[in-house]
């Protein structure tokens, strides 16, 4: 791909990328997403010739382990570089997430005289992009939003890993990509640098996305393998690679540029006046409309507004006194509407079930083609969905949150572990989980997920009881600028829990002694619905003469970081203990041990209502108040 797409690379870098190597993050940068991350030198070839901190070392350490040349790009290990890409499709999806942030950024606060948000998102993508199935999620979405800044340049060499692809891909692209909405140049010379910046200049004409077709010859320079499979993954070999030297004529030693090439690619002058450029224009926009330039520099640097916390102790104490008894979904809406009005970055959405989700507020304002808003319809789309969040989150100035119900994480599954990997800021919803939706029965009755979203390396998972710890969920995610959550709620309604300021902060730690007694004999922990049972099994208990103490931990991630002291005052040691979760029993011996118990569903569900399958799978009193007094026999 690095061989097959350099005049690709040349007509859109030389010609049309606007950026500044000094400044990698300058914030009207273009955007460009090498969505085909296998053909990572490519882009490495392209930030070392244009000047950014990319040295030749790093370059001869492609894929040497904490080199800044990994096999696949990765966003915040080297200059540049927007988003980790590697997993097919994901790429373009988070090129349609940078699009569309730019055209609501831009909607919100370009002023007719201006246009201080106005930059383009450039994509390549290859077969394998086309064929995995978010790329027709994404790419539908961003015809129907007609996301005009969005050019995705189609590196159409018919060859994938296993050879050619009209075994097995015979799309009509130009046709599907129509169907979407789309922009189409078909046809275009992809060995041509004047065919493709000609193409290129054309796109930006469109009130649409553009794809433009590149035809092109995977590995053309080598004069033994060029369109051939065996160009695709594997290294030329040095006798092919003396080959291609004598091909092109070069004669420069490995790893060697002359100067004068140098001189020709370094694009640090030009960023350096388009970025000063851009810095004039701003300063004019500060000057005519000062809160709305202070907000927008707010809004790209990734802050809070000073009143936020304010704003979440207010709605905490209104939270308190209501001790509401309601579904935890609906809780969080109702955070939702609280910290919206000092968060206007919120942009919220739902693939297809909002109104179940309940992610909406009272200002909402749907996203369409023709209306900037601030909560977008997916539609059912919901690995699309997370990763166009993704982008979103990486482009700056929003705070995205996405739902669906939590039994479809695992159609979101791996953009969910890619914005963990890349720290970012995405809030992921999910309502209705495990039995207590009820009589949808087992295709929609998440018992594993929530067990294996916690296996995510730096994604914090929160499965909150009731309202208190619902609002405190949203803080926390909100506040979290260094990684992704999740907020994991109930159908259901749920009983209020009190609790001192104490223990209030003590959520914030993701567990906390909700219920307490002296010389505690048995340590119940549970999370979310179950929080109910665990308080009624430990009143039941106390009555019989067995002390207990009751554990919530909405969060095990944030429970597990903090100090060896905190955990151990609230998981007493030498005192035994017994999990309750409506899901998988496996994740929770970390905490009870192997002598301890773990009441939970290592089946799959039923269909039936809630309070009978909660029954049914021994969610009950007296079937934890009897395992209790097994562990203490």
């Amino acid at each position: 791909m690095p061989m097959g797409m350099a005049e690709i690379a040349v007509a859109l870098w030389a010609k049309h990328y606007r950026h500044n190597p000094a400044n990698p993050q300058w914030s009207n940068r273009d955007r460009f997403v090498l969505s085909n991350g296998h053909g990572s030198m490519l882009h490495y070839a392209l930030l070392h010739l244009t000047g950014y901190d990319l040295s030749m070392d790093e370059i001869k350490n492609f894929r040497q382990l904490h080199s800044k040349t990994a096999g696949h790009p990765e966003v915040h290990i080297t200059p540049g570089i927007e988003t980790t890409t590697g997993p097919l499709g994901q790429g373009v999806t988070n090129a349609v997430g940078m699009a569309l942030a730019e055209k609501l950024l831009a909607a919100e606060f370009n002023k007719p005289d201006l246009a201080v948000v106005d930059h383009y998102t450039y994509a390549f993508v290859g077969d394998g992009c086309l064929m995995e199935g978010i790329s027709h999620e994404a790419c539908s979405l961003a015809g129907t939003l007609r996301l005009s800044k969005l050019i995705v340049l189609y590196d159409d060499n018919g060859i994938s890993i296993d050879g050619h692809v009209e075994g097995w891909f015979k799309d009509d692209t130009p046709k599907r990509f129509e169907s979407y909405g789309w922009n189409v140049i078909p046809a275009v010379d992809g060995h041509s640098v004047e065919a493709v910046n000609a193409a290129i200049h054309q796109a930006k004409l469109a009130d649409k996305p553009t794809l433009i077709c590149c035809k092109t010859v995977i590995g053309k320079g080598s004069p033994n393998l060029a369109g051939t499979d065996k160009v695709h993954g594997a290294a030329l070999g040095d006798k092919e690679i003396a080959a291609v030297r004598e091909a092109l004529g070069w004669t420069s030693a490995p790893f060697e540029i002359p100067a004068d090439i140098y001189s020709a690619w370094d694009a640090k002058e030009q960023g350096k006046q388009l970025e000063g450029d851009w810095n004039k224009l701003f300063q004019s926009y500060q000057s005519k409309y000062p809160e709305q330039a202070a907000e927008l520099a707010r809004r790209i640097k990734g802050d809070l507004p000073a009143t936020f916390d304010q704003t979440v102790q207010a709605y905490l104490a209104a939270t308190v006194e209501k001790k509401e008894n309601i579904a935890t979904r609906k809780a969080s809406q109702n955070a939702i509407q609280a910290y919206a009005q000092v968060l206007p970055e919120f942009l919220g959405g739902s693939a297809d079930l909002t109104g179940s989700n309940l992610t909406n507020w009272k200002e909402s304002v749907a996203v369409r083609a023709d209306q900037a808003g601030n909560h977008i319809n997916y539609g059912v789309r919901e690995f699309g969905m997370s990763a166009i969040m993704n982008g979103i989150a990486l482009h700056g100035g929003y705070i995205p949150f996405g739902a669906t119900f939590l039994t479809f994480s695992d159609y979101s599954r791996n953009a969910l572990r890619m914005a963990a990997l890349m720290k970012i800021r995405s809030l992921f919803v999910f309502t209705h989980d495990s039995i207590g939706l009820g009589e949808d029965g087992p295709t929609h009755q998440s018992v594993e997920h929530v067990s294996s979203l916690r296996l995510i390396p730096n994604l914090d998972n929160w499965r909150p009881c009731d309202t208190v710890e619902s609002a405190i969920a949203w803080e926390q995610a909100v506040k979290r600028a260094d990684g992704p959550s999740t907020l994991i709620f109930s159908r259901q309604n749920l009983p209020y829990q009190e609790r001192t300021p104490a223990q209030i902060d003590g959520v914030r730690r993701g567990g906390y002694i909700l219920k307490d007694a002296k010389d505690a004999k048995v340590i119940l922990i549970a999370t979310g619905s179950e929080i109910e049972l665990a308080v009624k099994a430990a009143d039941e208990l106390t009555a019989q003469g067995i002390a207990v103490r009751v554990v919530s931990m909405p969060s095990t991630d944030v429970f597990d970081r903090q100090d060896a002291a905190y955990k151990a005052g609230v998981l007493q040691h030498g005192v035994p203990r017994v999990a309750i979760e409506a899901g998988v029993t496996a994740f929770w011996y970390k905490y009870v041990g192997l002598e301890g118990a773990v009441i939970g569903i290592d089946t799959f569900g039923e269909s039936a209502p809630a309070g009978v399958l909660f029954k049914h799978f021994g969610f009950t009193v007296e079937n934890v108040v009897n395992k209790v007094k097994l562990v203490l026999a």
